[in-house]
């Protein structure tokens, strides 16, 4: 269908966007003459404007939408480029000036926040690209290894919580290795000694006071 629209407005799929812009506006201005004509001529010319008027819209959108798909890619290809070298700034710079933020972005930027370990932003941006592009098995093993990986974190971090050798309170079998606040008062040791000074002092002063009686 596409092809019938160029033959209508006298140019190739090769010709550039200009090219086929001119070519439509020499033949819009001859048919917009033509269809004021008496008779059939006039109605035959307004029926070729109408052509003209479709065939040239639905050219450009088409052109259009492949300009944009070329530039996704070459920017698909710069955001993977700098995941690979773990430019995290570049890719998300990368990603922030899309226009259109398919399946494939949403995927992207799963990857940057995996790499910046935010866990659950990376999570919701799979599940959307997945839900835009259900049928990618690249999305879905990603997705899956995801969730591996949290519940194994989950569950390492569960063990230690109740593993008495890492017992933040001090309890566990290691509890040599806690620490503590150093500067806080603590009851014996240096404590003791000083009260036992304190109070053979306060003996010292009443044994004189009785003396001098």
């Amino acid at each position: 269908m596409l092809q019938k629209y160029y033959e209508i407005l006298g140019v190739s799929e090769y010709s550039s966007d200009q090219e086929i812009t001119d070519a439509y506006g020499k033949l819009r201005e001859k048919y917009a003459e033509e269809r004021f004509l008496e008779g059939e001529k006039g109605n035959e010319a307004a029926k070729k404007l109408t052509q003209l008027e479709n065939a040239y819209s639905e050219i450009m959108r088409v052109r259009k939408e492949q300009q944009s798909f070329t530039d996704n890619d070459s920017l698909y290809s710069a955001v993977d480029k700098a995941l690979k070298a773990n430019d995290i700034s570049k890719a998300q710079e990368l990603l922030d000036s899309f226009d259109e933020r398919g399946a494939e972005w949403h995927y992207l930027q799963s990857v940057v926040f995996y790499k910046k370990k935010w866990m659950n932003d990376c999570k919701k941006q799979l599940e959307i690209a997945i839900s835009l592009d259900d049928n990618n098995q690249k999305y879905k093993d990603a997705y899956n290894k995801l969730l591996e990986k949290m519940k194994a974190s989950q569950t390492a971090t569960n063990n230690n919580s109740n593993n008495q050798d890492w017992n933040k309170s001090g309890t566990g079998r290691n509890a040599q290795n806690a620490n503590y606040n150093y500067n806080e008062p603590q009851m014996g040791g240096s404590s003791c000694v000083e009260f036992c000074c304190q109070m053979a002092l306060c003996n010292m002063c009443l044994n004189c006071c009785c003396n001098c009686r």
